[in-house]
């Protein structure tokens, strides 16, 4: 009976914040769809505008469960400009909650709205979310032979002709890093040697193709590239051996104290454009990442282990951020479930978002 309960009180922790998150998207889907609607008389720059502020309010919602609720402390190494910057997010990836340190980093540049995600394509089946992220500006794409670079240069290129702000965020290494999955770092680490590339221990070989079309078709647009390397506190074993980092539901769980965020600008000057010399300019970018964590998982210094070289900030996110949009959200929900039509309208908007986005999203990737 204890036993049931300490498990039943552990999942709430998960449970209630992922509620509310999910039952506040039909409210945000009508009335970013109100918008849509009504912006059609518009000029199309004050629509993605104010959608670049909705998403912003839903995002910095998503940001007060996974950073005030679970109380995560963020530890940043390195100086984030305080101006809002055209920019590619490029990051380590090892679980599901990277993609909110990205939100993390663009709230504290107050550019939280400007976040756009190269995803694969399978999330586009996310009900609700895989079809605004790619109204939002995200871009789906498939791997290795698959990838069609000609869609998303076009995608890009609508934004940026606009003027769309961009803080683009691209995982180079296509897929999550896990310690567990022997055979893909092996087979990672086999393809680097084939290469000619130095092998990486503590991530995988980057891919350069979302990376380069990105930075290369909107050259003329950015300022700046974000290299970010990010590790998990509480993911190192007691025999010294490195464990998966915390998904979505063990965050919000708060199983994970802190996160140590290695931050370093590389001016858009600085990259090369031709092909080959990208492709060694970011395996470059990620042999620097692989020896951060080299240091954060085997520095012989106890004082350095788990940490990155350097010093590092504390940087706490004010609930005056994040707390209005989780009442402004709540606010919208609460009366469409308290009447009978508005439990129909939101049953409606899931199944129905859900559909016709599946279909939008597969007509216009």
């Amino acid at each position: 009976m204890l036993l049931s309960l300490v498990v039943h009180t552990y999942s709430l922790r998960y449970w209630f914040p992922a509620t509310i998150m999910l039952g506040t998207a039909p409210a945000y889907l009508l009335s970013w769809g109100a918008w849509r609607l009504l912006s059609t008389i518009l000029p199309s720059s004050l629509y993605h505008k104010i959608d670049d502020r909705l998403y912003c309010v839903y995002q910095s919602m998503v940001l007060f469960f996974f950073e005030n609720y679970t109380g995560v402390e963020i530890v940043i190494y390195g100086d984030i400009p305080k101006n809002k910057e055209n920019v590619v997010y490029l990051s380590n990836h090892q679980c599901t909650a990277d993609w909110i340190i990205a939100d993390m980093l663009a709230i504290r540049q107050s550019a939280l709205g400007h976040v756009r995600y190269v995803l694969k394509d399978g999330l586009k089946w996310l009900p609700l979310y895989g079809w605004y992220f790619s109204e939002h500006g995200g871009i789906y794409v498939k791997r290795s032979s698959k990838f069609n670079e000609k869609a998303m240069r076009k995608k890009l290129l609508a934004q940026t002709q606009r003027g769309a702000p961009m803080y683009l965020v691209i995982f180079p290494e296509g897929t999550r890093y896990n310690p567990d999955l022997k055979n893909v770092i092996a087979d990672s680490q086999a393809f680097a040697a084939k290469e000619g590339l130095t092998v990486l221990k503590h991530t995988l070989t980057p891919r350069m193709k979302a990376a380069h079309v990105a930075i290369d078709t909107m050259k003329g647009h950015l300022d700046a590239v974000y290299d970010v390397t990010v590790a998990y506190e509480g993911t190192l074993d007691s025999s010294g051996q490195r464990r998966s980092a915390p998904a979505m539901p063990e965050f919000l769980c708060k199983e994970c104290r802190r996160i140590h965020i290695h931050f370093d600008r590389v001016d858009v000057k600085e990259i090369p454009s031709e092909p080959a010399f990208f492709r060694r300019w970011l395996h470059d970018r990620f042999e620097i990442k692989d020896r951060l964590l080299t240091n954060f998982y085997e520095s012989q210094d106890s004082d350095k282990l788990c940490k990155f070289p350097g010093e590092g900030k504390p940087s706490p996110l004010n609930l005056s951020k994040t707390l209005p949009s989780l009442v402004i959200l709540g606010g919208l929900t609460l009366p469409m479930l308290l009447t009978e039509k508005g439990r129909k309208l939101y049953v409606r908007t899931w199944v129905c978002g859900t559909l016709l986005g599946w279909l939008w999203v597969n007509i216009f990737p």
